[in-house]
């Protein structure tokens, strides 16, 4: 049985493992399937594609940084972007490439373009595809991240009216986050901000309510995560 996988941590909420196992039984596919792939060390990522006969993987948090150390080729996008969320395996060889990007582009482009100042909360593997997207569109952003100078602190003593979209790229307010939310000055969003939430399970996170709350146009992660999926399988060429 051949398998693509997803390799990261707190899978159990996925999307990936029943939206590519529908696609997969719906173009009638023999002797594959996806599954997920939880491992604690990223470093024995060559050992289970070689036990389980993996031949393509998504990768999610919080590998879409370090793995890059161990694949073999990074296309030019993902270099430039500095994180993986793709891979190919391609005989011994393990190619790195990034459609989160691609996903984000097409989903929220029109928002994105209708706008000028993003703020961009956390600075993660997703993060990173995020600011990649947003340097192509020539939008001026700041990212709000725990460990540099522009940390939640700094943004309090800013005002939010100065942005037009409020992005959230971390995990707060995933299910196995759920209670929890970015540390923001919510008093300050009001019906002219944007906020979109990469997180697409629980379909409205803590940050999309308070935001809603404010009469701000809110947008959650489930069009990207789609986007992002359908490139991904044009990379395996299943």
């Amino acid at each position: 049985m051949r398998r693509i996988a997803l390799v990261g941590k707190n899978l159990s909420s996925s999307f990936s493992i029943k939206f590519f196992n529908e696609k997969i039984k719906k173009e009638n596919i023999k002797n594959l399937e996806y599954v997920n792939l939880e491992i604690n060390r990223i470093d024995q990522l060559h050992n289970y594609i070689k036990k389980k006969n993996i031949i393509g993987l998504n990768v999610t948090s919080p590998y879409k940084l370090s793995i890059k150390k161990y694949l073999n080729k990074i296309d030019d996008v993902s270099s430039k972007i500095g994180a993986i969320n793709t891979i190919k395996v391609d005989g011994s060889d393990l190619i790195g490439f990034n459609t989160d990007y691609l996903g984000f582009m097409k989903a929220y482009k029109k928002q994105l373009l209708n706008n000028k100042k993003c703020l961009v909360l956390g600075n993660g593997g997703a993060s990173k595809s995020i600011q990649y997207v947003l340097r192509k569109l020539n939008l001026d952003y700041l990212v709000i991240s725990r460990r540099s100078k522009f940390d939640y602190e700094f943004l309090k003593k800013n005002n939010l009216i100065d942005f037009d979209i409020i992005i959230n790229t971390t995990t707060l307010g995933m299910v196995h986050n759920i209670d929890r939310f970015p540390d923001i000055n919510y008093d300050q969003v009001n019906e002219t901000h944007t906020a979109i939430d990469l997180i697409y399970n629980p379909v409205q996170t803590i940050f999309l309510k308070k935001c809603q709350k404010k009469c701000a146009n809110t947008l959650n992660g489930h069009e990207m995560l789609i986007n992002q999926a359908l490139e991904s399988w044009k990379i395996w060429k299943i």
